[in-house]
């Protein structure tokens, strides 16, 4: 496999984000560029519930003041000659008819929740044109266990990553008891300490499970590096053969309770994303230990990664 490459990005001082002009002389950033190499071309696909059935001219008429409100929704990813053929943002008119899909469906077909599975990887065998803004919106009026109808939204990586796009999507919503009004996020409230009793105990039970982080931070870390230059993972399905990135993808989702994971999250006092990860890893590391029996795995980049962050969280806390 051959890597090319990114060049560099050349930028201007003083240049005004409302003017068209300078907007089409602003380039893809070296990661935006990245994800149109053939072997990292990458899609976030998003699956929404909804309560009620879809009506698209009003899905339509809304995406014109909110997603189209984004340059990146609205431009096009065009070479400039002038740079080498490097890709820019150039603002466009966008034809909601080119990115809004509405299928005709069979509203009693056997298996919803399996067709809209189906759907979701039939979209990671095709990309989306650059000769419109790279996204998509596909309006599923189906009623499956979860959900009376499904949007399917497909973007381009380029476009941005997972919590800007998370960001977007809030800025795009509003409040069921204030159709005017912005959703608001909770904030987080710091607990009041208990009394000194057993003060002790806590600040021995908190220094062991700070040297016990960092052991088993040491030893993941060196794992990483000898597995990275001297060992092989294990050949599981999460290592795919090469070529595997341009394979199709089936996700496959399943609900769990936000109460429970709110339940987890209080006990541990992490963040809802902390829970999922945990439970995703876990669930993962089951999985292929009852499947490959008492062999040893070694996977060893996720827990290191999530340790250090986990380390470098407590450190600040000091």
């Amino acid at each position: 496999m051959t890597i090319q490459a990114i060049k560099p990005i050349k930028t201007t001082k003083n240049v005004d984000n409302t003017s068209s002009s300078a907007e089409e002389e602003q380039p893809l950033s070296p990661v935006a560029r990245m994800f149109h190499e053939s072997d990292s071309t990458v899609y976030i696909i998003v699956i929404i519930g909804f309560e009620t059935q879809l009506n698209p001219e009003v899905i339509k008429a809304n995406l014109g003041h909110t997603l189209l409100s984004q340059p990146r929704f609205c431009s096009l990813q065009l070479p400039d000659e002038k740079r080498g053929g490097e890709l820019k943002w150039v603002r466009t008119v966008v034809d909601l008819d080119n990115h809004v899909k509405v299928p005709t469906l069979d509203p009693n077909m056997d298996s919803p929740d399996m067709f809209v599975e189906d759907y979701v990887s039939n979209l990671s065998k095709t990309g989306i044109s650059m000769s419109i803004p790279m996204w998509d919106l596909h309006l599923l009026n189906i009623k499956t266990s979860d959900a009376e109808s499904v949007g399917v939204l497909r973007v381009h990586h380029s476009l941005g990553d997972g919590t800007s796009l998370m960001t977007l999507f809030m800025s795009c919503t509003r409040k069921l008891s204030d159709p005017e009004a912005l959703p608001s996020l909770p904030m987080n409230m710091k607990k009041k300490h208990g009394s000194s009793s057993g003060g002790f105990l806590q600040y021995f039970i908190k220094l062991f499970s700070v040297l016990l982080l960092y052991w088993n931070t040491f030893v993941d870390v060196v794992m990483f590096f000898i597995t990275t230059f001297y060992l092989d993972d294990t050949k599981t399905p999460l290592k795919g053969p090469l070529g595997v990135a341009s394979t199709p993808r089936r996700i496959v989702h399943r609900t769990v309770s936000l109460e429970d994971v709110k339940l987890v999250k209080n006990a541990m006092n992490v963040t809802v994303n902390d829970v999922m990860v945990g439970v995703t890893e876990a669930a993962l590391s089951r999985n292929l230990n009852r499947k490959y029996g008492t062999k040893f795995l070694k996977l060893n980049l996720m827990p290191t990664l999530l340790r250090c962050k986990v380390l470098a969280y407590v450190l600040q806390k000091q």
